[in-house]
């Protein structure tokens, strides 16, 4: 699949006020700071469809884009360390939460972990959520240019192991680098497979 077009749906701060559109959906998320609005960028071939900025937090919203007028793609909030208050950051799990359980268009989610840094709790807890909840999912492994190759190879071990002990077999998952393109083909071939396969039910 190649993305010939893209367009902005707008935000939405609950479940309840997204679109009324039957067309299969596709949700990003990932800790703040991931590198979650450079891959879209990246996967849309657009330079500023999703903001990039260096302070976290910046996505407050369920925002959605129409891609190929065949599918969303839907940015959810991060989590993790943005500086919100409690209330906020309860506010941003509930709206989280219900878009992932109730979205009945919602396919899979792409969970995005950091590859230049070891396992986090707060990603593994979220996965196993995901895990109970039956929610689809795959993994998206971020920053991956930015190692060398055995200490990229040493940390998705490290990653994989501790996932290890929650899930069996390991979720799918991507390797990827916003700078480089790579990864890219993948996951949009991916998302055509269960788009097509989503439509022929």
């Amino acid at each position: 699949m190649e993305v010939q077009q893209t367009e902005f749906r707008g935000s939405f701060p609950s479940v309840q006020q997204c679109p009324a559109d039957d067309r299969p959906e596709f949700a990003f998320i990932g800790r703040s700071n991931v590198g979650k609005s450079s891959l879209i960028n990246m996967l849309t071939g657009r330079t500023n469809l999703a903001r990039t900025s260096k302070k976290p937090g910046k996505t407050q919203l369920l925002n959605y884009f129409l891609i190929n007028q065949q599918w969303h793609l839907v940015d959810l909030p991060g989590y993790g360390y943005a500086k919100i208050s409690k209330k906020k950051r309860q506010e941003w799990e509930r709206m989280i939460q219900d878009y992932l359980v109730k979205r009945l268009q919602m396919q899979c989610a792409f969970v995005l972990i950091d590859a230049m840094i070891p396992p986090q709790k707060i990603d593994i807890d979220f996965l196993d959520w995901l895990g109970k909840m039956r929610i689809p999912f795959v993994i998206v492994y971020t920053k991956t240019d930015r190692l060398k190759a055995d200490e990229l190879t040493q940390n998705l071990n490290a990653i994989r192991t501790e996932l290890s002990n929650y899930w069996e077999p390991l979720p799918q998952e991507f390797i990827t680098s916003s700078e480089k393109g790579i990864g890219r083909a993948e996951i949009l071939s991916f998302i055509e497979e269960v788009r097509l396969r989503a439509e022929e039910h």
